[in-house]
């Protein structure tokens, strides 16, 4: 276990571009025995004021790291729209069965079922329908997978 960790420990961070030993400990490790000396001197203090310093460094660099990777996730995020009880919504048969469907071939079944009325909002993120014992599906449901029923218009 020990060689594990040192060897996870000496490893190149892809963030930092530094080790974690580096970063924790401002040197590479050692690999044979030391004998420590006691007692206060100059190197142990500018040794602490280059740790504060890498350590500010690599916590700008994670900070920077972190912002790009939020922006990176949010820029597939869209707003959720907002349903209320009584709403009638169209649920996706993306991840239905055939045998669900009661449909020989999936490409020929529809793309939206319904539409079915909001009884519950469980949060923001999911719904509680009214669906019918036929359907065989839970009735809280996500929001992505369902979609606002629009009245068709005649003519």
């Amino acid at each position: 276990m020990a060689t594990v960790e040192f060897a996870f420990n000496n490893k190149v961070h892809t963030a930092t571009k530094t080790s974690l030993f580096q970063v924790n400990y401002g040197r590479e490790p050692r690999m044979s025995f030391d004998i420590r000396k006691k007692g206060k001197n100059e190197k142990a203090k500018e040794f602490v004021r280059e740790m504060k310093e890498r350590h500010e460094e690599a916590r700008a660099v994670l900070v920077k790291s972190q912002e790009e990777m939020k922006r990176q996730a949010d820029r597939s995020r869209k707003e959720t729209e907002e349903y209320r009880i009584g709403d009638r919504v169209l649920i996706s048969t993306k991840d239905f069965s055939a045998e669900l469907m009661k449909r020989a071939m999936k490409k020929l079944t529809e793309k939206f079922i319904g539409p079915y009325v909001v009884r519950k909002i469980v949060s923001e993120n999911a719904v509680e329908l009214e669906l019918p014992a036929s359907l065989r599906i839970h009735l809280v449901v996500n929001v992505r997978r369902i979609v606002k029923y629009r009245e068709q218009v005649e003519g």
